[in-house]
């Protein structure tokens, strides 16, 4: 698998996404996934906010999450969309004195992009992930996340092979999604470097038109880690 990320310059509220990339990566090869930062995602969307205080920075936490746990003065852990982000998502690094808020559907802004690239490069087979960082309890620094996907199908399942001693998997699953979303966050950064889009080659993954949203997702009830979130908002 190859991973190589795209410098660009500075992406600009408003502008159009799809030919943004376009301008920056004349050429895709057939079978590529292209990661792209969910922060140019929502300023191509306008999902950008100036907040006067705090107290308007956490309204606008509680009204883009579903769940909520305040955790610090300024820090709440937060559920949006099935997913574990830190204030739901609001982040004010690279923003220009705003606050920028996670796209509004994911899933659909990446079918969206997917359909108009695959047309602007003439693909047959085209995978789009649209990626943020997100905090791991217990441990240090930040990793990838697949907020939204297209194009392939995200979760490979081993459950009824067997593994190399012949014992039947029962639960074992690969979260293909979040991890194209590390390998993308990897070369990325996090700071200056200006490298919101990465493209990805000889992925192994298993492209199809139609995905399944909810795959990634587990119920609560059956979740490992449902102790964790019994407490109420």
């Amino acid at each position: 698998m190859e991973v190589n990320t795209i410098q660009t310059r500075i992406f600009r509220e408003g502008e159009n996404l799809a030919d943004f990339i376009v301008a920056h990566i004349p050429k895709l090869k057939n079978g590529s996934v292209l990661a792209v930062t969910s922060k140019i995602v929502a300023l191509a969307e306008g999902r950008v906010v100036t907040l006067k205080n705090q107290k308007e920075k956490e309204r606008l936490i509680r009204a883009e999450s579903e769940w909520q746990l305040k955790v610090l003065p300024e820090w709440w852990l937060t559920v949006r969309d099935g997913t574990v982000v830190v204030n739901a998502g609001l982040d004010d690094s690279n923003a220009n004195g705003k606050t920028i808020l996670l796209p509004k559907d994911s899933f659909k802004s990446a079918e969206e992009l997917r359909k108009k690239l695959k047309k602007k490069y003439k693909l047959k087979k085209l995978g789009v992930v649209i990626t943020d960082s997100r905090t791991s309890a217990l441990r240090e620094g930040v990793t990838g996340v697949a907020l939204g996907y297209a194009g392939f199908k995200g979760v490979k399942d081993y459950r009824g092979d067997k593994d190399i001693f012949g014992r039947a998997l029962k639960v074992t699953q690969t979260n293909i999604a979040d991890s194209l979303a590390t390998a993308a966050t990897v070369v990325m950064g996090e700071g200056n470097e200006r490298q919101p889009l990465t493209v990805i080659e000889n992925a192994p993954v298993e492209f199809r038109e139609k995905i399944n949203r909810k795959e990634l997702k587990i119920a609560l009830k059956y979740d490992m880690y449902r102790a964790l979130f019994a407490r109420n908002k």
